[in-house]
């Protein structure tokens, strides 16, 4: 059997990256921290943290990481359905893959809604964060639509609506004879990170082709609104985020309803499913609050 403590100090340790940290967090000593992690690593025969700053997980650290967040949460709620109240601070952590533009809109209220749980969040582009729930590195994940990870359930969340936007003056500084594949190659466009195919997406559903455009690397979701506004460049632009830009005459779509929706899921283990239905229950409400609804964007 795992010993419980030594199972909180691996915790511990990599949720704030270092035996200091950790040493404060739980009231003890760093010497302390240190024999409950050897110890462990004894026990299990293998390295667990890789020393460092900051400090990282093997990927047997990184399963009983994940097992002591799953066990925090079972705690929760059983906490919950026997009418316990757990002091404040005193919150299960849940480590969660999200794509950058759900974190820049819709996915901070279903944290809120969530209540009495800490997050740790990893992003990643929405065709790879089903990666980190392959290698069982995060609880659960928001992924593009696809099929189900083995072992884990999936919830339809709903699309997140894309607009290839532009500054008014940029429309007529490169897109004055219309937006084509040729004033496409020349004109300068964003793209989130390496990662970042949505541009190209865009292109090849509206010209079955897509230009090899100057680029500008923007890795913020407000910084591709911000840079488009101030004529920078044209960039596939979140809806929901630039609306109000949209009507005020701000930005201007490339090419009316030409919008391009990507569909987003929900996630996660099954073995792990009751411990994190607050979780899965705020998800969706969130998600059917701000996104296009299944049934309208293709589910």
């Amino acid at each position: 059997m795992i010993d419980y403590a030594q199972l909180a100090a691996i915790a511990a340790v990599l949720r704030t990256g270092s035996f200091e940290k950790a040493a404060r967090q739980m009231n003890l000593t760093p010497s302390a921290i240190s024999q409950r992690v050897k110890a462990l690593e004894e026990r299990v025969g293998a390295a667990l943290i890789r020393r460092g700053p900051p400090c990282t997980a093997t990927p047997a650290g990184m399963r009983l990481y994940r097992h002591a967040e799953d066990i925090g949460l079972m705690e929760q709620k059983l906490a919950a359905d026997l009418g316990l109240q757990a002091p404040d601070g005193e919150w299960p952590t849940v480590r969660l893959a999200v794509n950058a533009d759900s974190l820049a809109t819709w996915f901070v209220a279903a944290m809120a809604g969530a209540e009495n749980i800490l997050f740790d969040l990893v992003v990643d582009d929405q065709d790879y964060s089903a990666d980190w729930l392959r290698r069982g590195e995060v609880s659960a994940a928001v992924t593009a639509h696809d099929a189900p990870i083995p072992g884990c359930q999936r919830l339809a969340l709903g699309s997140l609506r894309y607009i290839a936007t532009a500054s008014p003056a940029f429309m007529k500084r490169w897109f004055e004879n219309g937006v084509t594949p040729e004033t496409l190659a020349r004109a300068p466009c964003f793209c989130f990170n390496r990662k970042d195919g949505l541009q190209t997406r865009w292109q090849e559903a509206v010209f079955g082709q897509a230009a090899a455009s100057p680029t500008h690397w923007m890795p913020s979701s407000q910084a591709f609104a911000d840079a488009a506004r101030a004529g920078l460049g044209w960039g596939m632009n979140m809806e929901i985020m630039v609306r109000g830009h949209l009507a005020d005459g701000d930005l201007v779509p490339l090419l009316p309803d030409r919008p391009l929706d990507v569909p987003l899921c929900w996630q996660w283990p099954r073995s792990a499913g009751p411990a994190l239905a607050p979780v899965t229950k705020a998800v969706l409400v969130a998600a059917r609050k701000d996104l296009i609804p299944p049934s309208e964007s293709g589910f």
